[in-house]
């Protein structure tokens, strides 16, 4: 890391570091402080005392609001779910109803989603890798998800409807073929219509 010249403030120390802000507010500050440090150093260089000195609060308040630097980890990666969540819903919510464009949208808002977060999500997973914070949290949301896309595509699906490990089978397509347009690999393209074409083949399968 470079050195900052002298009397030069934190970056994210910025007037609104100083106001006084709501719990929520402060909150958003922290996480987007963190996004920037992990994509700018990595995960190593993320710690709550380096947080606090980045967004220009004092180490409590970090501590208040996470806990721990799992803690911290932990809500980074509910943050990043909690907007691929709202970018799917959206997604789905505008799309045409036809299995065609549902599965286009699915794959298209995953892909995006995590293209989006560049290689920070996978730096946070990394560092949370064994975690019971981690674990918990991923579970819930990962569930979230197939239940989601369950009811998406029952109406297109056979009358025994889509099986459970076809659905945790798309996630792991999802998770895979995102992570290898991340790397560049693949196409963000390749990565959607591979995705669309999987799921597209699941539903085939229960009929």
């Amino acid at each position: 890391m470079k050195a900052r010249p002298s009397g030069t403030a934190p970056r994210a120390c910025t007037a609104a570091s100083h106001r006084r802000l709501s719990k929520d507010a402060r909150l958003r500050q922290l996480l987007d402080v963190s996004w920037r440090l992990i994509s700018d150093e990595g995960t190593d260089a993320l710690t709550l005392g380096r947080l606090a000195a980045e967004a220009g609060v004092t180490k409590p308040v970090a501590y208040d609001h996470f806990g721990t630097r799992n803690g911290l980890l932990t809500a980074l990666y509910q943050d990043f779910d909690v907007r691929q969540t709202a970018l799917i819903d959206a997604a789905i919510a505008a799309s045409k109803p036809t299995l065609t464009d549902k599965a286009r949208v699915i794959a298209s808002s995953y892909v995006e989603c995590v293209l989006t977060q560049g290689r920070e999500i996978p730096e946070v997973l990394a560092a949370l890798s064994g975690s019971a914070e981690l674990a918990a949290v991923k579970r819930q949301y990962q569930l979230a998800f197939i239940e989601k896309c369950q009811k998406i595509l029952a109406p297109f699906a056979g009358p025994p409807g889509i099986s459970l490990a076809s659905l945790w089978a798309m996630l792991g397509a999802a998770d895979a073929l995102s992570q290898a347009a991340v790397t560049g690999d693949i196409s963000e393209e390749q990565a959607r219509e591979e995705l669309a074409a999987t799921i597209l083949a699941m539903v085939k399968r229960s009929k």
